[in-house]
């Protein structure tokens, strides 16, 4: 295991990375902190509505994953960021369950007012450790 800290920088991501200067993750050792992932389509605009952003911003997560070596199965926290958490929470949790049918992640909601572009509902960022979800 090595301590050096390494950006995982996708290549869909890299123009984000040039721009905004964030990785969209960062590994050390087997663990990956993943930034907040949202529902921006290849089309670069956000999905219409919860159920589609939040399937987006979980197969980047996934994506982001994958590049740093890890998978859904390692992801031992997950945060979720809600601009109405109360009143979308029913369309969410069923989306997140399609993604963590088991070995459930520590998970803490948070509603929030704003997010980074006016029509962002949701946004997810992971802690994960690689290998640890494997039997």
């Amino acid at each position: 295991m090595t301590a050096k800290r390494q950006s995982i920088v996708p290549a869909p991501f890299q123009t984000y990375y040039d721009a905004y200067h964030f990785s969209p993750a960062t590994r050390v050792g087997d663990i990956i902190w993943v930034s907040g992932q949202v529902g921006i389509g290849a089309d670069a605009k956000p999905a219409e509505g919860m159920r589609a952003q939040a399937q987006i911003a979980f197969e980047c997560l996934k994506g982001v994953l994958e590049t740093a070596g890890a998978s859904l199965a390692d992801v031992v926290e997950l945060t979720t960021f809600h601009t109405d958490l109360r009143g979308e929470m029913a369309e969410f949790t069923p989306v997140k369950d399609a993604y963590f049918p088991d070995r459930y992640p520590s998970w803490t909601a948070v509603g929030v007012t704003q997010l980074a572009l006016p029509e962002l509902c949701v946004e997810i960022r992971a802690v994960a450790v690689a290998g640890s979800g494997k039997d």
